[in-house]
């Protein structure tokens, strides 16, 4: 199991290099994804709760809605989108387009905008 300290760090990690335009949008989507997972694992250790498979985000999530508060069904449904939709589109084939990345921007704000609550807390 991880710690706040380490997932923070790894968040931080994997956003650099999602953000560096200079990398392959593939490899940007996929940091975006790691860099997301990270974001709210850290937010859930500081709860003492630990996720530890991306697969889980969803079901611990729901378990533990004092992580989150108000906005646990917006983190888990951004995440999921990150996840599910976005990130497959880079992973696994040629079908992406430039709007593609742009929303996995957005999206990634929009999560950690949301995590950055539980993180000040």
């Amino acid at each position: 199991m991880g710690s706040f300290e380490n997932h923070k760090m790894l968040y931080e990690r994997f956003k650099k290099d999602a953000s560096n335009t200079e990398l392959f949008e593939g490899t940007r989507a996929e940091a975006y994804f790691l860099a997301g997972f990270h974001l709210v694992e850290a937010c859930a250790a500081k709860s003492r709760v630990h996720i530890n498979k991306h697969h889980s985000v969803r079901k611990v999530l729901q378990e533990n809605t004092f992580i989150f508060g108000e906005d646990t069904d917006k983190v888990w449904q951004v995440f999921q989108t990150i996840e599910n939709q976005l990130r497959p589109k880079f992973a696994y084939g040629f079908n992406w387009t430039k709007n593609d990345i742009c929303e996995m921007e957005e999206r990634f704000a929009t999560l950690e905008k949301l995590c950055q609550k539980v993180m000040h807390k």
